[in-house]
């Protein structure tokens, strides 16, 4: 065996000092004082790697404790989400319905605005019935010899109508009404869609009354002198209500 050579050579080289009884002895506890030496070592290396990785363990458990206390933070965290999203999924059906009554009492706001507005305007036609005569007369050397009127021709309601004469000649005025011809209310497009409209009302009138000249007019409460050029280039009379 290796042990029993390294012992015989520490005996071969200790007889040469001393005799063979006691180099035999001491070769052996020298042997037995390597043997331990050597099992000692190991024994604290050993233990430097359990140490190592008991320190390794320790690492992992903090690694792992602080793992989890994240992943509970995440979890609270995602239940404050989930409750935030009920929340606002419940306050958007809130605002659903909110909006629905909105919608609702818009629409009835406009039915009556437009019923107003009905209102208001036949009111302004009523009174240009009455006024229309005179201030034609005054103005324009237009005698109405007919009571004005409101009429249908050829399926195109005609919000004013009534035959007039001047200088001998008899005419048709054809009417319009419009509560108010703003430019800085309404754009150049309503106001050519207002011309327009007048236009087609004059073209339904001259069909079924050839021959004969029409006054075309505008009647409303307020417009615009840029507008009253404008309208007057064709031909169009602009009667604003104060000034009868």
């Amino acid at each position: 065996m290796q042990v029993e050579s390294q012992q015989e050579r520490a005996e071969q080289k200790l007889k040469r000092y001393f005799p063979p009884q006691q180099a035999e002895v001491l070769a052996e506890v020298i042997t037995d004082a390597y043997n331990s030496l050597v099992k000692t070592g190991d024994f604290n290396e050993l233990k430097a790697i359990v140490a190592q990785l008991a320190q390794a363990q320790q690492r992992t458990e903090q690694r792992v404790d602080t793992l989890a206390m994240r992943m509970e933070e995440l979890a609270q965290a995602q239940q404050r989400t989930e409750q935030h999203m009920n929340m606002l999924a419940m306050r958007m059906d809130e605002l659903a319905q909110e909006m629905k009554l909105f919608a609702r009492g818009l629409t009835q706001v406009r039915a009556d605005l437009g019923g107003l507005s009905r209102s208001v305007g036949y009111a302004l036609e009523n009174e240009a019935y009455r006024m229309l005569p005179a201030f034609l007369l005054r103005q324009h050397n237009l005698q109405v010899t007919d009571r004005l009127v409101r009429t249908e021709i050829a399926g195109e309601e005609i919000n004013i109508f009534g035959k007039a004469r001047r200088n001998g000649q008899e005419l048709l005025i054809v009417g319009e009404t419009k509560l108010q011809l703003d430019e800085r209310r309404s754009n150049r497009q309503e106001e050519s869609e207002t011309l327009a409209q007048l236009a087609r009302k004059v073209q339904v009138v001259r069909q079924s009354h050839p021959g004969l000249e029409i006054v075309p007019l505008l009647i409303t409460h307020f417009a615009r002198p840029s507008f009253v050029q404008r309208a007057a280039e064709q031909g169009v009379i602009v009667v604003q209500s104060f000034e009868w």
